[in-house]
């Protein structure tokens, strides 16, 4: 009888070999899924904060000064106030609005006491970017505005994004900072945040569309913490199946 072939079962080699490579793989993978459950509840718990500020009344702008003294984080509070327009100092950052090409109009508002808030006055179609162009009259003298601190930006974005060109006074990210500087503000007295306009007797009716604040968060985590979870049970299903047929083979 001819001798029946044996195939011989995993060495104590391959088995170190194979073990080597999915452990580590194991852990990797279970890292990401931890960091993206972590990511999930700082993002539910950002959705729920803007969600909670944005239904609150506006406050007087020294509440919200006084909550950036203590936090460095205003985004998306309620605000009103009373100033003039320095139309002369106007900005313009590239935008759309409504699937329309245009600009966000930023102006610098001088309070009462003579401090200055640089806000978004709000979007105007690309060719209305001169403002001989516009067909309305900007508004002149006191004027109360109501609308949403938001945040300054640390750095630009991204690499992808445009390098703002102030000689222009065209920007295509929100440098406070030099925004500021191009328009030639006493930095003692300046408030260190943007404002969003939504509405108040400066939001007039011809003139920029208020109230383009863009709350857009999307919160894939979940979906992602699954993926990586997912990812890291089949390997280690993978791996222990290898490893016991191996071992059951004579």
């Amino acid at each position: 009888m001819a001798e029946q072939s044996r195939q011989p079962g995993m060495s104590r080699r391959s088995l170190v070999l194979l073990l080597a490579f999915v452990l580590p793989a194991l852990a990797f993978l279970l890292m990401l899924g931890n960091w993206q459950v972590n990511r999930l509840q700082w993002k539910e718990s950002l959705i729920a904060t803007i969600e909670n500020r944005m239904n609150e009344a506006p406050a007087p702008v020294d509440d919200i000064i006084s909550e950036w003294r203590a936090s460095g984080d205003v985004a998306y509070m309620p605000v009103r106030f009373e100033g003039v327009f320095d139309h002369a100092a106007e900005q313009h950052y590239l935008a759309t609005h409504e699937g329309q090409s245009g600009w966000y109009l930023y102006t610098p508002v001088e309070l009462a006491d003579g401090r200055v808030l640089i806000v978004n006055r709000g979007f105007v179609p690309y060719d209305f970017k001169d403002p001989s162009n516009r067909p309305w009259t900007a508004p002149d003298g006191m004027v109360e505005l109501i609308g949403v601190a938001r945040n300054p930006l640390a750095q630009k974005p991204g690499s992808l994004v445009p390098d703002n060109e102030p000689q222009n006074s065209t920007w295509y990210w929100k440098d406070h900072s030099a925004m500021a500087a191009n328009m030639d503000l006493d930095e003692a007295a300046l408030i260190p945040f943007f404002v969003d306009v939504s509405g108040g007797s400066g939001a007039v009716t011809p003139g920029p569309v208020p109230g383009v604040t863009r709350v857009s968060l999307p919160n894939n985590h979940l979906q992602y913490a699954v993926t990586w979870f997912g990812l890291a049970a089949a390997l280690a299903v993978v791996a222990g199946y290898f490893i016991w047929r191996s071992r059951r083979t004579p």
